[in-house]
């Protein structure tokens, strides 16, 4: 397991910025990230796909989580937001911080 560095850091992997599902909402940035290239753009996805489906941040996260669960298997978690804080304990390889527009997402397993 690997510490996260904090929601509210400024680290900034340099990834370049990812679009949404094909979309025309805005595009995911992704902050910091210990995961591979094919499943952060499933996070992406997954994510893009519930900001369509709800409105209200604990519906979007339940979402979320939900299909992590089910693709990926149990003890996923996830916060949406516009104003938190977080440091986490996550298993490697499994970890993404991204915006879309104003929205912060934070999925993880432990």
């Amino acid at each position: 397991m690997t510490d996260a560095a904090p929601a509210t850091s400024s680290t900034d992997t340099g990834s370049s910025p990812r679009e949404n599902g094909g979309t025309n909402g805005p595009k995911a940035i992704i902050k910091n990230v210990d995961m591979t290239e094919e499943m952060q753009q499933e996070s992406v996805d997954i994510a893009s796909a519930a900001l369509e489906k709800y409105n209200i941040e604990k519906d979007i996260a339940a979402q979320i989580k939900k299909e992590f669960d089910k693709r990926h298997g149990p003890t996923w978690h996830v916060v949406v937001g516009k104003n938190f804080g977080s440091y986490v304990t996550h298993e490697t390889k499994h970890f993404i911080y991204f915006y879309v527009g104003a929205l912060a997402i934070l999925i993880w397993k432990s």
